[in-house]
């Protein structure tokens, strides 16, 4: 989602890369979520940060505890920035589906204004 958000508001020259710890399954509440503010995740399927294409990062944002610590811990001999952005989980949330999509658009709008507040962003280019 973050990577679909920063592609979104970002400049085209600015390189995005997402990653997980661990493998996972697409989740359709993320592409629901992306499809209310016209973003679409494609044909792309979660990797891993072993399968990212690049190694070479000026930045690492994470936005998990277990992230930011593998984070830290492959780049603690490079010049590399790694932030922690603590963010909920809203695979955890449980009732109704549109009490489920609440959690995701939660989520979403404030990776946005995150993104938007760190990064600035098309419009204001």
């Amino acid at each position: 989602m973050a990577e679909q958000i920063a592609r979104g508001v970002l400049p085209s020259s600015t390189f995005v890369a997402s990653a997980g710890v661990r493998a996972g399954e697409r989740d359709p509440f993320v592409d629901a979520v992306l499809a209310e503010k016209g973003l679409t995740l494609g044909e792309r399927q979660p990797i891993t940060l072993d399968q990212l294409e690049d190694d070479y990062f000026d930045l690492i944002i994470t936005l998990a505890p277990e992230a930011h610590h593998r984070a830290l811990e492959l780049t603690r001999t490079l010049a590399v920035d790694v932030e922690y952005w603590p963010t909920a989980d809203p695979t955890s949330a449980t009732g109704r589906r549109d009490q489920i999509l609440d959690a995701y658009r939660d989520v979403r709008d404030r990776l946005e204004a995150r993104i938007i507040n760190r990064f600035g962003s098309k419009s204001a280019s």
